[in-house]
């Protein structure tokens, strides 16, 4: 239930230790659950009534609920038990609608028809490896051949790392990014609006 408030309310309403904590295994499996749905509705079209459209009636109800997140909050202390479930609901809400708006804002760039992919892989694999072997050619003569495939080859882990880091990576940050965001404003409507109403 602690790890839950520190999640849902911020460290401006959650009395438990959560900020003090790591969290990035926690943002990685957020990131591997994000990249998740977008793989399943790119190669089987589910989920695509949530995920893909309505950009702008998803960001009004997210830029909703972030503006009145302190409003809601700020008592949560006060309440009995079955008063707090309805708050930490409304705060699930919306980091459910943040998830649908990094979703639909996301799945769009993916034009690529799930039947190109191997196509389109085998033709980056082949460029990649001719392109650096003739770039050795003048240097390493009769093992042009070799020395491309094997420099090619180290590219294209490469690149098929960073990608993998970066997709898992970035949900996260923007996660991240919008909590720090959200408790700078809990913090400046605690201190001018809510001040004489908190006893903490």
């Amino acid at each position: 239930m602690d790890y839950l408030e520190g999640l849902l309310l911020g460290s401006q309403w959650s009395d438990t230790d959560f900020t003090n904590r790591r969290h990035i295994s926690s943002l990685v499996l957020y990131g591997v659950f994000v990249n998740a749905l977008i793989l399943m509705n790119y190669l089987t079209g589910k989920l695509s009534n949530l995920i893909q459209g309505n950009f702008t009636t998803k960001l009004i109800l997210y830029l909703i609920l972030f503006v009145a997140c302190p409003f809601i909050c700020f008592r949560y202390y006060r309440f009995p038990i079955w008063a707090k479930i309805p708050i930490l609901i409304v705060q699930t809400a919306k980091q459910v609608l943040l998830t649908l708006l990094m979703l639909t804002w996301a799945r769009p760039k993916i034009t690529l028809s799930s039947g190109d992919i191997k196509d389109t892989m085998i033709e980056f694999l082949n460029s990649t490896l001719e392109s650096h072997t003739l770039r050795y050619r003048e240097t390493a003569g009769t093992f042009a051949t070799v020395v491309g495939v094997l420099s090619g080859g180290v590219y294209i882990v490469f690149m098929f790392l960073a990608i993998a880091i970066l997709v898992l990576v970035i949900p996260g940050l923007v996660f991240v990014l919008v909590r720090m965001i959200q408790l700078g404003y809990d913090k400046l409507v605690a201190k001018f609006i809510l001040a004489n109403h908190l006893d903490r």
